[in-house]
């Protein structure tokens, strides 16, 4: 006897080893799964994190001109020449005369003083690079927002086939009804081919959904840069954070907003800009320096060989009088371009608090709305087992338990989709406020 079940549990064993990948039970996968498959392989982020780098190696000495150059040159002229002159008197000629030349040096140059425009420039990659860097933050914050509206989306969408499933159920119960009914002579074939019309219209419905649900995954798979086939599974309920406050996420937005923030470096940026051409009026101090390598040869000419080498050092300075006052005219378009990135600060926040004012009163609605929904899902509850139990016994019409079941049906769609407006609602908030830890957990 415990070989035979040993026996069977092994069959068991390997038959369900057997079966074809899509009929294995599919992996569940958790939001906290998604986001950072998402924040690891999604293609936009990996852009936003190169460019970032970009930004990070910009930022050095050399690019912003503290650092010297030093350049390598060589040359080697080779020529063949036929001439005629004549010198003290005499005259000469001379065919196929080689002659030649070979230049090397080494030059090194160095701004010593540029009018602090090497300063400026160095806190304005740091600046770039700051922007960069919040740049990817907020692609990563959108992302994050992204795959959880899309994977809310999909246990929404689970929900309502659950709940039409269930409204088969029912409506095949119906059906029962109603040829036993008309097996004992109190039905008729009319109510009995309307209900297998509703139930047609339930399956049709349930068809529907399961498309839905199929393009549901496949946007949530491109997210996350996988293929659009991987199959999955989520978690089954929408939990709803009822315990937001308005004055603690106002606040942090005005601090933590990455919008508002890279808005405030722009205008960081645009007041070094004011910095840098207000240096082109300072005077230049370049200190150059340079080692040289000459050497001529010419069998045609009176000097046959000449070869010099040497060190110089020289200082330079220079500095512009005068260009048509169109250094004037650069300050003044750089105070505007300025004053419009403090405008656009001002105006940046406050569409971020007009934006926040709008969620917040959302969220409450949509908190309010899941109250009002339970409660009006458990009375169509309690209706539908009534009329269930009425229509067995023949007191109601099929028409009247028809639209008992569709209140129903109603009633569970409504809450769901409250549910999903409230997490919607409070995952814009946690976004416009900044708190990107709180979107992670």
């Amino acid at each position: 006897m415990k070989n035979a079940i040993l026996i069977t549990f092994l069959l068991s064993v390997l038959l369900i080893l057997s079966l074809p990948a899509n009929l294995k039970a599919q992996d569940v996968l958790s939001l906290e799964e998604a986001i950072s498959i998402g924040l690891e392989n999604n293609y936009g982020i990996q852009i936003s994190r190169n460019l970032a780098q970009q930004a990070d190696n910009n930022r050095s000495l050399g690019n912003a001109g503290f650092l010297p150059t030093i350049n390598l040159s060589a040359s080697k002229v080779e020529r063949v020449e036929d001439s005629d002159f004549e010198a003290g008197g005499e005259a000469r000629s001379t065919t196929g005369a080689r002659s030649g030349t070979t230049n090397a040096g080494v030059n090194f140059e160095w701004t010593l003083f540029d009018g602090f425009q090497m300063f400026a420039n160095y806190d304005q990659l740091g600046l770039l690079r700051d922007v960069s860097d919040e740049e990817l933050r907020l692609d990563m914050e959108t992302l994050v927002t992204q795959v959880t509206l899309s994977y809310y989306n999909i246990i929404r969408i689970n929900e309502q086939l659950k709940i039409l499933r269930d409204n088969i159920e029912v409506s095949e119960e119906r059906i029962e009804i109603e040829e036993t009914k008309l097996d004992l002579g109190s039905g008729s074939e009319y109510e009995l081919l309307q209900a297998k019309s509703d139930l047609n219209a339930d399956r049709a419905a349930l068809l529907r959904e399961q498309n839905q649900l199929t393009e549901a995954k496949i946007t949530l798979n491109e997210l996350l840069s996988r293929p659009p086939d991987v199959e999955f599974d989520v978690t089954t309920d929408i939990d709803v954070d009822r315990l937001l406050m308005r004055e603690d996420l106002l606040q942090r937005l005005m601090t933590e907003n990455t919008q508002l923030t890279i808005s405030r470096m722009q205008k960081d940026i645009s007041r070094l800009q004011i910095r840098q051409i207000r240096g082109e009026r300072m005077p230049d101090i370049l200190l150059t320096s340079g080692y040289s390598y000459n050497r001529s040869e010419n069998d045609g000419g009176f000097i046959r060989f000449n070869e010099t080498t040497g060190f110089n050092v020289g200082i330079t300075a220079r500095v512009n009088i005068f260009n048509g006052f169109n250094l004037n005219r650069r300050i003044q378009n750089a105070r505007i371009d300025h004053r419009n990135a403090e405008l656009s600060y001002e105006q940046q926040k406050l569409r971020l608090e007009s934006d926040f004012l709008a969620i917040f009163r959302a969220y409450q609605n949509a908190i309010e709305l899941v109250d009002l929904e339970e409660n009006n899902l458990q009375n169509a509850e309690q209706t539908l087992d009534i009329a269930l139990e009425r229509f067995r016994l023949g007191s109601i019409s099929s028409l009247e338990f028809r639209e008992a079941q569709r209140t129903f049906l109603q009633a569970e769609n409504r809450l769901i989709n409250a549910k999903f407006e409230a997490k919607v609602a409070e995952t814009e908030l946690l976004q416009i406020s900044g708190d990107f830890s709180a979107m992670l957990n």
